[in-house]
């Protein structure tokens, strides 16, 4: 007899193969057979016929670092079928944070991930943090990139300025040991202070330890807009340099003057002499902090400096000036679900929030997201966070990507025939665990593997979060697996928290 027995359904298995009936066993906490298993018996039984039953997604692309912490039971990444979370992305790390860092100006600096600010910060290394993390029990998988930003705040602080060879020396040697306790790779926010200020050199040397430890390095770009192209080939040359796979983060192209260059980039990608692959969420509007818009000397000195800055009407009158040429147009710019009314009240925001004022920003282009979405090396990631609408973090009108993501890919680009199932299934979840080293063991179902499936109903999947109300969890996601236990049965929180801190290769921090 077996833990779980899944019967019937129409199983994608997460490689890119054909779709086939067949039965899937689960036992203790892993994959034990998928094919006819008509005589065997299980504790529990599930119907599955008519139903897709698939790898759990592999969110490859999650800013849940803290608000896993607020809210382990993972409510709006579960529910869509996120079974493991990589976090960590853009930079926007939150370890190690070494004595000498200054732990306030770097917590206002990764604002846009504060969901929580009653959250403590009681670790000093990424092991520290990992502790933390599996101490709260959440109830997705986790594993976890080292953030550019917390290594610059450690060893330069937030000057503009480029870091010397000794400092460079020194940013290598805390991502080393980050590294050694378990850490999937390193990401950069090359768009936020301070991580706007590291030259070439530095992301070089960079890239040149996470070469050595075999990870990945996740590019927010430089440039989204009118610097995409110029901005990609960095990233490749990086890579090229140091011989590190490469992955860079939500590629698009914003402005209207700047549609079209994402297939451009594409081909950048693939004649690079390197593993350079990119992740995409299906929507044609992002979000981050409102001070991103800001031209990176604005940011000198860090969050103080920069809002007593904006106070000044000479400061203002240099950032409009910047302005003068920028890709987005103000109604397109959102902030708690309204336009914005212009430059005045951008400011104003910046001057009185800081970090802390989410913003979702129109203007891309649909033809671009599916260039990306059918290139064999873009994978999907959601960009978003754990929410929860009842708690802390159910607060105000972020991005409906941390609710909708990957049922909105089935929807709407499977549903309507743009992308086939076994393709987006296979960017959700095997393409994405074969990133990160946990091929074979995550994101496949095949004997061996861990239990983390779905099933979900093709018929009725839907993405019901919008940029208006977007805390609505989704239709269709009938049951969600997490090491072998039932997470999210008919569509409703059990409220067991079974997830892992894992580490590449499937190691895992107990």
């Amino acid at each position: 007899m077996t833990d779980l027995l899944i019967r019937g359904g129409l199983v994608v298995d997460g490689t890119g193969a054909p779709a086939r009936t067949a039965d899937v066993a689960v036992g203790h906490g892993r994959i034990e057979a998928v094919g006819d298993l008509a005589g065997l018996t299980a504790a529990r039984v599930v119907a599955a016929g008519g139903r897709l039953v698939c790898p759990g997604f592999v969110d490859v692309h999650s800013h849940s670092d803290l608000a896993l912490l607020s809210n382990p039971e993972a409510h709006s990444k579960i529910r869509q079928g996120v079974t493991t979370e990589v976090l960590g992305n853009c930079g926007l790390g939150v370890s190690p944070l070494p004595p000498q860092t200054d732990a306030a100006a770097l917590r206002a600096a990764v604002g846009f991930i504060d969901v929580d600010p009653a959250l403590a910060w009681p670790w000093r290394t990424l092991a520290d943090y990992q502790e933390t993390l599996a101490a709260a029990r959440p109830a997705v998988n986790t594993l976890s990139l080292v953030g550019h930003l917390p290594l610059r705040a450690a060893v330069t602080g937030f000057a503009d300025r480029p870091a010397t060879p000794g400092e460079r020396a020194r940013m290598s040697d805390l991502l080393a040991r980050a590294l050694d306790e378990g850490a999937a790779g390193l990401s950069t926010g090359l768009i936020y202070a301070p991580a706007c200020y590291a030259d070439e050199a530095e992301l070089t040397a960079l890239a040149t330890v996470v070469a050595r430890y075999g990870r990945i390095f996740a590019w927010h770009l430089r440039d989204y807009a009118d610097g995409l192209l110029t901005s990609v080939a960095q990233a490749v040359r990086v890579s090229e340099a140091s011989g590190c796979r490469t992955q860079i983060s939500h590629l698009t192209a914003v402005g209207r003057r700047n549609w079209g260059t994402v297939a451009e980039a594409l081909r950048l990608i693939e004649a690079a002499d390197a593993d350079v692959r990119a992740d995409v969420y299906p929507y044609l509007a992002g979000s981050a902090n409102l001070s991103q818009l800001l031209p990176g000397w604005a940011h000198d000195g860090g969050e103080p400096a920069m809002r007593a800055r904006l106070r000044d009407p000479r400061v203002r009158d240099r950032i409009r000036a910047a302005w003068a040429g920028r890709w987005w147009a103000w109604p397109d710019v959102l902030v708690e679900g309204r336009p914005l009314g212009g430059e005045d009240e951008a400011l104003d925001l910046i001057a009185e929030h800081g970090n802390g004022v989410a913003m979702v920003a129109f203007g891309r282009s649909e033809d671009d997201l599916l260039a990306a979405l059918a290139h064999p090396a873009v994978v999907i990631g959601s960009d978003g966070f754990a929410l929860d609408p009842d708690g802390p973090t159910g607060r105000g009108t972020p991005h409906p990507r941390s609710y909708g993501c990957y049922p909105r890919l089935l929807h709407h680009y499977v549903g309507q025939g743009r992308l086939t199932i076994e393709e987006a299934v296979r960017k959700c979840t095997g393409a994405p665990a074969e990133l990160l080293g946990l091929s074979g063991l995550s994101g496949l179902l095949r004997p061996g593997a861990a239990a983390d499936l779905l099933v979900l109903d093709l018929e009725t999947i839907e993405d019901l979060s919008s940029f208006t109300h977007p805390h609505r969890y989704p239709a269709g996601v009938d049951l969600v697996v997490v090491n072998g236990t039932v997470v999210i049965d008919d569509g409703d929180h059990t409220g067991a928290r079974p997830g892992r801190v894992q580490r590449p290769l499937m190691e895992v921090t107990t």
